[in-house]
């Protein structure tokens, strides 16, 4: 989490601050709930919320933790230090550490989420609005990096929002999984606090109480979600390596925008390089490094261990604030795209007819050719095209052995473009609906 790769939205429920307030609410709601239940008297519960609007020292509290070792009882003898400690000293009353930091975290993380999700659909209007502007712009598709058969760009923008799609479907439901809260007290018998406090809270707080917690919630939740933000990073490298694709040299039939004053080399004053393509590749990688340890830490010694703890202070914030400046940086990259069609059907050519080459194979076999001479007479011609640099179509009217099975006009008609595109609007259909 550096601020090269960090949006102020995302950093701020990161912030020491921000996670000192959500343990204050935990607390106070926690003694209102108790309250209620006669366990400790009201007057106390109402005096905790004297530090509702009172801005936590975070120097203070960790001049606390310097001696005491444990964060949790540094916030609470700060906030006792506030609120008196005589009014204080219901605080916490039955409950324990991870009561705390698990329903904090998860409260972060349903926030984080929240702000992902807004900029997933960033990046689905982007490629909707896209996909929409270049649905009859030909290029050619490409398989194994080589020339296959005809696509549209609208067709390239369209998969990459169904995959988006499916992401913001993921995440929902991420969020949903990681969006629960345990107030259960030492190994999650609720021993000494009521089932009911934790429902208080968590009803306050907008979470579900956790079905069963030990003296944790369950980690399966977190791999879970970690696991979904790594498949979005991969759906993000895979939009930036297609650009990143298509803006090679050779290839060039798209661009990231270069604006003014923009300088592409240190040395070699006419690159223009995709670094913002390359460096969501990279971006990609962080978030995906999160993955494996969020997976690690499901299992934990009984009740509980804290070898996830040191983990999840780090990934929780690093995954989430670099997967959110990349959801932005790709819409930014997608808005702003420079489309060069007449390059796209420049390169598509390139080879003389050769990507039609199914289409005269299928007519072949439906003119009573068998398949493995039809194929023989399309690859011999074909290799003409490939080592002598011959145009396709001629050569098959120049054969033959292909005259004999298909007319001159039916060898023409073979090579129609609009054949390719038939079915366009039926994906669109699909994708975006029948608006």
């Amino acid at each position: 989490m550096i601020p090269r790769y960090s949006r102020p939205e995302m950093t701020a429920i990161w912030e020491p601050a921000t996670k000192f307030r959500i343990w204050f609410e935990i607390e106070a709601h926690a003694c209102d709930a108790m309250a209620d239940l006669g366990v400790i008297p009201r007057e106390n519960a109402e005096a905790v919320w004297k530090a509702r609007d009172v801005e936590f020292d975070v120097a203070r509290i960790d001049e606390i933790e310097a001696v005491t070792k444990h964060d949790v009882i540094a916030f609470l003898t700060h906030l006792a230090e506030i609120v008196g400690s005589d009014e204080a000293r219901f605080v916490h009353q039955g409950m324990t550490s991870s009561d705390v930091l698990d329903t904090t975290l998860n409260i972060q993380l349903t926030r984080a989420a929240d702000l992902l999700l807004a900029g997933i659909d960033r990046v689905l209007a982007a490629l909707k609005t896209r996909a929409m502007e270049h649905k009859d712009t030909v290029r050619i598709g490409r398989s194994h990096g080589i020339h296959a058969e005809p696509t549209t760009m609208g067709l390239t923008f369209a998969r990459f929002y169904a995959e988006m799609d499916r992401n913001r479907n993921r995440l929902e439901k991420a969020r949903w999984e990681i969006a629960t809260g345990a107030i259960s007290g030492a190994v999650g018998t609720f021993a000494n606090i009521d089932p009911s406090v934790e429902e208080h809270v968590c009803d306050k707080l907008g979470l579900r109480p956790e079905p069963i917690s030990t003296q944790i919630i369950p980690r399966d939740r977190h791999a879970m979600f970690f696991a979904t933000l790594g498949v979005i990073a991969s759906s993000i490298e895979n939009i930036a390596t297609e650009i990143r694709h298509m803006q090679r040299t050779e290839v060039l039939e798209a661009e990231e925008f270069f604006s003014a004053g923009q300088k592409g080399s240190s040395a070699m004053p006419h690159k223009r390089n995709p670094v913002l393509t390359e460096n969501l590749t990279g971006l990609a990688r962080l978030v995906r490094s999160a993955v494996v340890p969020a997976l690690e830490n499901v299992a934990l010694w009984h009740e509980r261990d804290i070898s996830h703890s040191s983990v999840e202070r780090a990934i929780g914030p690093d995954a989430t604030v670099t997967l959110d400046f990349a959801l932005h940086r790709l819409a930014g990259v997608v808005e702003k795209l420079v489309v060069y069609p007449e390059t796209m059907l420049a390169n598509m050519n390139k080879f003389r007819g050769l990507v039609m080459s199914q289409r005269v194979l299928l007519a072949l076999t439906q003119a009573g050719v068998s398949r493995e001479d039809a194929y023989r007479l399309v690859q011999r011609n074909a290799m003409k095209v490939w080592e002598e640099g011959k145009d396709f179509k001629t050569e098959l009217l120049a054969d033959a052995e292909v005259t004999a099975a298909l007319s001159e006009a039916e060898i023409e008609e073979k090579f129609d473009l609009g054949y390719h595109l038939k079915h366009v609007d039926t994906i669109f259909g699909r994708v975006f609906g029948t608006e």
